[in-house]
Parts: structure tokens; sequence; C-alpha cells
């Protein structure tokens, strides 16, 4: 690992929610000193709505980003991978370090359920920064 340009991929099964969340946060948090990627087993074909409603609620917009499907070669070309509930779809390379974030999903639900969540997922993400050297950014507005 680059350690000053550490490289992140969040995996979910339809990265319309929980991984788009996270990547968002690591780019705002880290202030791009981390390189982030998110990726899906089986992408929706658009964001979460309630997911967009709840990151616009903390400044951070999602109307530019995509699911996109999990490959192969974005796991390689990662340091670390964090899989949200995707069971084994994520492949398993030796010398990558993986976490496994046991989080609800959004998928469904609406902006009050996704508040919770969305706080949870961006306390797990300053601890990551944290436990990769990379000072946070002051996010606040």
């Amino acid at each position: 690992m680059s350690e000053a340009h550490p490289s992140v991929l969040f995996v979910c099964v339809h990265n319309a929610g929980r991984s788009q969340m996270a990547a968002a946060y690591t780019q705002a948090l880290s202030a791009g000193a981390v390189e982030v990627r998110s990726a899906g087993s089986a992408p929706a074909d658009s964001i979460n709505p309630a997911v967009h409603k709840a990151m616009l609620e903390e400044g951070i917009d999602l109307s530019a980003e995509r699911p996109t499907i999990l490959t192969t070669d974005a796991v390689r070309a990662s340091d670390v991978v964090i899989t949200m509930g995707c069971g084994d779809a994520c492949p398993i390379f030796p010398g990558k370090r993986y976490e496994d974030w046991a989080l609800d999903d959004p998928a469904g639900q609406g902006v009050e359920a996704v508040r919770p969540i969305r706080g949870e997922i961006k306390a797990r993400v300053e601890s990551l920064l944290t436990s990769l050297g990379v000072e946070l950014a002051d996010t606040r507005a």
C-alpha cells in the first residue's frame, strides 16, 4: 500500500446505497488523499433516491454517481476492500486488507431510515481513514 495515497474499494450488492455513501464520505473526509472506488455484485440502475436525499443533507451530492459492476481489476487495484452484505461475491487476493461492515440495507427505505445507516457509515469511514493514517478534512459548511 502506498502510504501517501491508499486506495479503498467499497462493495455492496446494488452499489446504490451503502457503498455509495461510504465512497462519498471517504472522498470528502480524506480531501482526495485516498483513491476511492465503489461497485456492486448486482448493480442497480441508479442511486437509491432516499440515499441521495440523505447525503444532500450532509452537503454531498451523488447525482453524478452511477452504480457499477464489481470487477476483479477493481479489487486487484485496491489496498483495502470493504464489503457490505455482498457475501462471497468479492474475489479475495493475498495482501489486501478486507473488512466486512454489517450494515442495514437502505433499499426500499425512506430517508428517515437511511439517516442512522448514514451515520454509522460516516463513523466507520472516519475510523478507517484514521487507521490508514489519513488526516480527516473538516467538511462542515
